[in-house]
């Protein structure tokens, strides 16, 4: 190390480089970068999630502040008829209603099919499944359709009679 006139700066030496080596400046840098991350997400941390118990009287303050600000904000976006109307519901699509009136179709026909049929085996237990198959799907045409539901859990005749009349009357054919 020269010391000139100009000290160690003229030397063209860094700040730190007279007191530690290269080497170990390096190391210590690596250190910094290492411990920063840590260092910064530990406080993150202990920010978002606060240890049990009572919170401290600065957070429960600040609480207090902030619904009271957003409940003033509410009442002027009111006021000022800023809130959005709800929109009307989305018209259903009628691919999804195709494709229920298919299904009811075609589990009608199983049903006339195995009521007719006298000799099927495990006649009583076919007919169940399918009838709770067509109720099911009598439901999701119902919600489509926007057809009020009844919740009763066994469905009896008059209650899917009146289902199906309120779908026919709205366009619903299978």
């Amino acid at each position: 190390m020269r010391q000139n006139g100009g000290g160690v700066r003229a030397a063209g030496l860094g700040w730190s480089d007279h007191l530690i080596g290269e080497g170990r400046r390096r190391q210590m840098m690596g250190l910094f970068w290492i411990a920063l991350p840590t260092v910064a997400f530990g406080l993150l941390a202990m920010l978002l999630f606060p240890e049990p118990g009572p919170p401290p009287r600065w957070r429960a303050r600040l609480s207090c502040r902030t619904r009271a600000l957003a409940t003033r904000a509410a009442a002027v976006r009111r006021r000022l008829h800023l809130t959005r109307r709800p929109s009307p519901p989305p018209e259903p699509d009628p691919f999804a209603a195709l494709s229920l009136q298919v299904r009811l179709g075609f589990l009608a026909t199983q049903l006339l099919a195995l009521e007719a049929d006298q000799r099927a085996w495990a006649r009583g237990k076919r007919i169940q499944a399918t009838q709770a198959a067509y109720d099911d799907l009598l439901d999701e045409a119902c919600r489509l359709a926007g057809v009020e539901l009844e919740a009763t859990a066994p469905r009896t005749e008059p209650e899917r009679f009146r289902e199906e009349i309120e779908l026919a009357s709205r366009g619903w054919s299978w």
